[in-house]
């Protein structure tokens, strides 16, 4: 390492490496989804360097990558495959401006996508993270519609309790209080319809119910205001930060039929579900019926994943009849839409060694077995009265933990019972829930369970020394 490149000696006198670090940031960044008056108490873990799933600190403590380092690491970290795409594109071309030129990266990551959707979708719009992805989804559905003479369709519809990122327009269309309500003032008014989520299941009813409820609600939504609404916006399969809420793959099917009924776009956020994390590369690839022809949304929205947790990229994908309808002598008539690092061609060729992993590697077939694993190692939560609702879908797993059982700042107990359990975790709210590398394997599988099952033992036990009035203890469940 070169003197440059090497971190500089940040201990005083007689202070861990660790500490020093943690000092300095908070001396000096603002960091990310953080009240950082709380960080003072329960100050950011230092990273001094990675390998596979594992994290490191400055003192030698390691850690596994439980969440993917905020769901966007797939290949684990300094993926050999991946570090040479990368060194062999900063010898050739780091970036050019993509307008009004063109290089091989972003090209071909746009022909490889396309074909993975069936030439259904394709034209790759760049941008660098996930509420950018969706900004332009929205705006190029409102302009697709007014260049089609009807601009009178400007309008969205959201499902509650959806995110789809923090920037003004993409947080107009989501539904989580903490990220929107400070801004509510600035942001433009989206409808809003039920969530799909299984979990709100009555007695006897089935996820499929659910969807079919949810879907009833759309339609009532679109019978009257269908004439104004530009586009709806959905997280296929699950929705990640409303605590993994996962939902039948029938209500995508549902929306597609009402979207075509009702002349409405339908956008799907694939930003956190994309790129294998459902069990299929798109999770809208699981919309069609079992030998019915696959259905497709109007967008798609990419990112976290699609660069395998190494550079910023985002992309939409859309269909050839929106794309035309911005083809045009009248400059006005275009997508306009830019910023200055747009399709990168380090980050897509970043994107396109993922590709080369999941087409070398059979990775969704190869994920099946740790999966199947870590499903096995995790199943006594279902029997587990403080627990409701275990689930999985691909590569995500989550549980809820009892209100009456989780006690004060359970996500952040549970965070630091699991850093000292050599787990790297962070639950939404009283959501626990694992989203591994895909270098999982059945033995690391078995571990994991097992680490995240102590870590739960430790933290409810807690809860219940701080409030034994209050909460009823069980037997300890198996630990794999």
């Amino acid at each position: 390492m070169s003197p440059a490149s090497a971190p500089r000696s940040s201990s005083t006198a007689g202070e861990a490496p660790n500490a020093a670090w943690q000092r300095r940031s908070l001396a000096s960044v603002w960091h990310p989804c953080t009240q950082m008056q709380r960080a003072q108490t329960v100050p950011p873990l230092p990273i001094a360097r990675a390998s596979g799933p594992w994290l490191y600190d400055y003192e030698g403590g390691r850690y596994f990558d439980a969440n993917s380092s905020w769901w966007v690491n797939l290949f684990g970290h300094a993926d050999a495959r991946l570090n040479a795409a990368l060194r062999d594109q900063l010898d050739t071309l780091p970036h050019v401006m993509l307008a009004g030129c063109t290089h091989a990266p972003a090209v071909e990551l746009a022909e490889r996508l396309n074909a993975l959707t069936g030439g259904v979708l394709g034209h790759a719009f760049y941008a660098s993270d996930g509420a950018s992805a969706v900004e332009i989804a929205l705006k190029m559905s409102f302009h697709a519609w007014r260049n089609r003479g009807r601009g009178n369709k400007r309008e969205f519809v959201c499902v509650r309790q959806g995110y789809h990122g923090e920037t003004l327009g993409a947080l107009a269309v989501t539904d989580v209080a903490v990220f929107r309500d400070a801004y509510d003032p600035l942001l433009m008014r989206a409808h809003l319809v039920a969530s799909p989520d299984a979990r709100l299941a009555a007695a006897g009813e089935s996820p499929a119910d659910v969807a079919a409820r949810a879907l009833a609600e759309v339609r009532v939504l679109f019978e009257s205001r269908h004439e104004h609404i530009a586009a709806f916006i959905v997280e296929p399969l699950v929705q990640c930060a409303a605590g993994m809420a996962m939902h039948d793959p029938a209500y995508l099917r549902g929306l597609r039929a009402l979207c075509d009924d009702y002349e409405v776009h339908l956008i799907a956020d694939e930003i956190a579900v994309g790129c294998g994390r459902s069990g299929s590369f798109f999770a809208f690839e699981q919309a069609a019926a079992p030998g019915e022809p696959a259905v497709w949304p109007d967008f798609v929205c990419l990112s976290k994943g699609i660069s395998g947790g190494y550079l910023p990229l985002s992309l939409v994908l859309t269909r050839d009849e929106i794309y035309r309808v911005f083809l045009d002598d009248d400059i006005a008539r275009g997508f306009l839409h830019s910023h200055s690092y747009t399709g990168n061609a380090l980050a897509c060729r970043a994107a396109l060694a993922v590709l080369d992993r999941f087409a070398e590697d059979d990775v969704i077939a190869r994920n099946r077995a740790p999966a199947a694993a870590l499903s096995a190692a995790l199943a006594p939560l279902a029997e587990d009265e403080r627990i409701e609702h275990l689930r999985q879908r691909g590569m995500i797993w989550a549980f809820d933990v009892r209100e009456p059982h989780a006690g004060e700042r359970f996500a952040e107990r549970f965070h630091l019972a699991g850093r000292a359990r050599g787990l790297l975790i962070r639950p939404i709210g009283r959501t626990v829930y694992l989203m591994p590398p895909y270098v999982l394997d059945d033995e690391l599988a078995v571990w994991l369970a097992a680490r995240t099952l102590d870590t739960l033992e430790q933290t409810l036990a807690d809860a219940a020394r701080a409030a034994p009035h209050h909460v009823a203890r069980t037997p300890e469940p198996p630990t794999a």
